[in-house]
């Protein structure tokens, strides 16, 4: 006795097989065909130091960084802070939680390094932009 529930069983069958078949097939199908170009291994070499691109992009960086420091520079209750993360630390602590302590920890000592990166960045970048106003933004 054939019913219609089996009939579907068969169709979910065959689907399932075509499936199969084309997972199987089609990796190897493109796995033999060459690139029509061959990808670029080698860049030209700069001709210049790119100055008039770094001078324009200047003012955006500052306030790039600017933005951060005063995150990581903000107080226990601005996300991305030392400060939250400090406090993180010492909640972990507090619980008794020696594997997250650890975890935080470290997470923190990277984010006091990025705040003295940042810092030292901001100061050279001082010194570029007072040379691209010199420079005539790198033009000259």
């Amino acid at each position: 006795m054939d019913t219609p529930f089996s009939a579907r069983r068969r169709v979910a069958a065959a689907a399932l097989a075509a499936t199969a078949v084309l997972t199987v097939a089609a990796p190897s199908a493109f796995a033999d065909s060459t690139p029509s170009k061959t990808p670029r291994t080698t860049a030209k070499a700069p001709t210049t130091d790119g100055a008039k691109s770094v001078c324009k992009r200047a003012p955006k960086v500052a306030a790039r960084l600017d933005r951060s420091l005063d995150r990581l520079n903000g107080g226990v209750n601005t996300v991305g802070s030392v400060a939250r993360l400090q406090q993180r630390v010492d909640n972990a602590k507090k619980e008794g939680h020696p594997a997250i302590e650890t975890y935080l920890n470290d997470k923190l000592t990277y984010r006091k390094g990025l705040v003295t990166t940042l810092q030292q960045r901001q100061k050279d970048l001082k010194d570029v932009t007072a040379w691209c106003e010199a420079n005539n933004n790198g033009t000259k």
